[in-house]
């Protein structure tokens, strides 16, 4: 066990503010009804653990959902109309 062999500082790092994972995992929030699906947290700019990993939640549903392009486009729209305002 690393943790007794070496003297390693025990750091705690918060998740992101924006950052819902913790509801996606546990089943609160569907992926694509987190504030920042799609738009600030994408595969490419990831915020939270969900959408890092291929096999997270998040990022299955973005490249592989059923929906996945639908949802894509109303994120797009969303966020254009969100601009405009």
């Amino acid at each position: 066990d690393a943790e007794v062999q070496f003297p390693l500082p025990h750091l705690r790092v918060a998740d992101p503010k924006a950052c819902q994972c913790g509801e996606v995992l546990k089943g609160v929030l569907k992926p694509w009804e987190c504030r920042v699906f799609g738009t600030a947290c994408t595969p490419e700019t990831p915020i939270g653990a969900c959408m890092v990993s291929p096999e997270g939640a998040c990022a299955a549903v973005y490249h592989y959902g059923r929906y996945s392009r639908k949802i894509r486009e109303l994120i797009d729209l969303t966020a254009l109309s969100n601009s405009e305002a």
